[in-house]
C-alpha cells in the first residue's frame, strides 16, 4: 500500500492527460470569445455605416428639396431634382442667373410628368438650363425631322421610362405638336443617322447612355417620335413660353 499521499504511476498518468483537455477547451471558448468580439465589431460597423448613409441621403433630399423651394420661389418654376445628379442641379441653379432669354418652346411627356423649356444649342450652359434642339436639324415648328438634346442625370433621366405608344408634346407660343414615340434605340455618338432630315414631322431626342454610368457615357439613348397632329395653342402652358413660366412636376 502506497504512503498517503502518493500517487501510483496509473494516478499520474491520467493527471497528466486531463492536462491537454484542458487546454484545449479553453482555447475553444477563447476562439469562441474572440469570434463573438469579431461577429459584434462588425454588426457595429455595418449599422454605422447604414446610419450614416441614411443620414447623408436624408440630408442630400433635403437640399434638394430647399434648392426646388428656392427656385419656385423667385422663378414661379417646379423643378423635381430627385433623379438628378448633385453636379447637374448645381449647373442648373448657376444657369438660372446667366440664362435670363425665354426659352422657344416647352417640350412635355405625360408619362413622366415632364415640362421642361427647349432652346437652341447644346452648350452646356443651355443643357444645364433645359434641352437644346441640335443644330442641324429641323427648326421648332417646321416639317422635318427636329433633333433635341438633354443631360441624362438632368431633365432626360426620365427617357429611361418612356416606350414605344407614349405621347410627347411640344408647344410653340402658336403650336402645339402632338408626337407619340415610334421606337427606342441605343447607338454610338457617331451615329448620326437618327438625325438625317425627314420629310414627314418627326421629333428625336437625344441623351446619353448608360443612364447611370460613371464619367463620359459611350453610347447614346435615342428616342423617335411620329407626329400626329398640331393644333393651336390655346393652352395655359403654350401662352406661358415667352414668359418663361416652365414647369416640371412628378405626380
Amino acid at each position: 500500500m502506497p504512503p498517503p499521499g502518493d500517487m501510483v504511476p496509473g494516478d499520474i498518468m491520467k493527471s497528466g492527460s486531463l492536462w491537454p483537455r484542458h487546454l484545449e477547451r479553453a482555447l475553444l471558448i477563447f476562439g469562441l470569445i474572440l469570434l463573438a468580439v469579431y461577429a459584434l465589431a462588425k454588426l457595429q460597423s455595418q449599422i454605422s455605416t447604414q446610419l450614416a448613409l441614411r443620414k447623408f441621403e436624408a440630408e442630400r433630399k433635403e437640399a434638394r428639396i430647399r434648392a426646388q423651394e428656392s427656385v419656385r420661389r423667385h422663378t414661379g418654376e417646379q423643378v423635381d431634382f430627385s433623379l438628378w445628379s448633385d453636379k447637374r442641379v448645381q449647373g442648373y441653379l448657376e444657369s438660372l442667373v446667366t440664362r435670363p432669354e425665354p426659352p422657344a418652346a416647352v417640350l412635355r411627356i405625360p408619362k413622366l410628368g415632364l415640362e421642361v423649356p427647349v432652346y437652341d444649342g447644346t452648350d452646356d450652359l443651355t443643357l444645364n438650363r433645359g434641352v437644346g434642339r441640335i443644330i442641324g436639324t429641323t427648326r421648332l415648328g417646321v416639317t422635318g425631322n427636329t433633333g433635341i438634346a438633354g443631360h441624362r442625370d438632368g431633365f432626360f433621366r426620365g427617357l429611361k421610362d418612356v416606350g414605344p405608344g407614349d405621347a410627347v408634346e411640344l408647344m410653340l407660343p402658336t403650336q402645339t405638336s402632338h408626337y407619340l414615340v415610334e421606337n427606342i434605340q441605343i447607338t454610338s455618338p457617331e451615329d448620326v443617322s437618327v438625325l438625317q432630315s425627314t420629310a414627314k414631322p418627326h421629333l428625336t431626342l437625344v441623351t446619353c447612355y448608360p443612364f447611370y454610368f460613371v464619367g463620359s457615357a459611350p453610347q447614346r439613348y435615342i428616342v423617335s417620335a411620329s407626329l400626329t397632329k398640331s393644333e393651336p395653342s390655346a393652352s395655359p402652358r403654350a401662352a406661358k413660353v415667352g414668359a418663361h413660366q416652365i414647369t416640371q412636376r412628378r405626380d
